[in-house]
């Protein structure tokens, strides 16, 4: 088998493309996707725990810990303790946060109208079903369950 016919090469590459891409964009407004990706998830009235950041995008937390750094270092973010329970942080927008997420919002809307003009919405519904059936078959842990390595083949002896 091809890396070229294999299903993980395929999303693999595709989501470096339009990461690249985000990427790109990104650049020009002084972000990189990661940041936009985060900028999207906070809630821009009360704030978002710090906590629920990280699952949401799939991240690591010491990941999120240095984009959330970064992001507070640029004026992006601030952090507040919640009001309900002390332990925990919020993370709110600044106002030039709120702008950034709007560069960022407006590039993923931008994005997804494109794609959507030329793939048709059948071909996009199977996708995804394709997508969430990988996901769940991964998340659902079981994957391996059944797997055994095959002995390498020995070398015959000379």
């Amino acid at each position: 088998m091809t890396p070229e016919e294999t299903v993980d090469y395929n999303i693999k590459v595709a989501w470096h493309a339009i990461s690249r891409m985000y990427n790109t964009q990104a650049a020009k407004h002084d972000i990189t996707t990661s940041i936009g990706f985060v900028l999207l998830n906070i809630d821009q009235e009360s704030g978002t725990p710090a906590t629920k950041i990280a699952p949401l995008l799939g991240l690591e937390t010491r990941s999120l810990t240095r984009i959330l750094r970064s992001m507070e270092e640029k004026g992006l973010i601030y952090k507040q303790a919640d009001t309900q329970d002390k332990r925990s942080v919020r993370i709110f927008l600044t106002e030039e946060g709120l702008r950034k997420k709007e560069v960022s919002r407006q590039t993923v809307r931008h994005f997804n109208q494109k794609v959507r003009e030329k793939i048709p919405q059948a071909q996009l519904e199977v996708m995804f079903k394709v997508v969430g059936q990988i996901t769940g078959m991964i998340e659902g842990k079981t994957l391996f369950d059944d797997f055994k390595l095959k002995p390498l083949r020995s070398e015959p002896a000379a």
